[in-house]
């Protein structure tokens, strides 16, 4: 009979509706979800400025800009998926195509037909910055809700953003005669 029982707790389980798939809440999801597709649109473009000033560099650094400009697409693009799936799993959904992109992202476009390779390092520099302030305005709704799976990813992201930012400034430095 304990069977029977158990058998019919089992199956009531799981012919019941799925009401969330989190145990954040519905408005955990939502707000949490808004923040982190706004996110995810930034993060896109950044992606694709970066692969922008990637192929039209030129100049006496050209190389080392060319290569840094694709290590930084590259980790950019990494980010993606991890957000948007992370949004999905908090029952939230995410972004369906470029406009989508384009009415949520913060980060401007630079749709210029020459950019000084120092005002590429100059804007990508900032743009990781306003991206890592973004960031921290995400974590502190996380924080509100105790969503420390969302926050965790969040640090990490912050730590890459924060590095590339670092990269961009130092390489944008000019040195002067005494070496500093």
């Amino acid at each position: 009979m304990a069977k029977t029982s158990s058998t019919a707790k089992v199956r009531k389980l799981q012919e019941a509706p799925i009401l969330f798939p989190t145990d954040l809440g519905e408005k955990a999801s939502k707000d949490i979800s808004a923040a982190m597709d706004s996110i995810l649109a930034d993060v896109f473009a950044l992606y694709l400025k970066t692969k922008n000033f990637h192929w039209h560099v030129s100049g006496p650094h050209f190389r080392d800009y060319h290569l840094m400009f694709d290590d930084q697409g590259a980790e950019l693009f990494a980010m993606t998926d991890p957000i948007a799936e992370r949004v999905r799993k908090l029952g939230g959904t995410t972004l369906r195509s470029i406009g989508n992109i384009a009415r949520l992202q913060r980060i401007k476009d630079n749709d210029a037909d020459f950019v000084e390779p120092s005002d590429m390092l100059a804007e990508l520099c900032q743009d990781n910055i306003h991206l890592t302030a973004r960031m921290r305005e995400a974590h502190e709704i996380c924080d509100q809700y105790n969503d420390t799976a969302t926050a965790s990813l969040i640090e990490e992201w912050i730590d890459q953003t924060e590095k590339r930012a670092w990269f961009l400034f130092e390489t944008s430095r000019k040195i002067d005669s005494a070496g500093h």
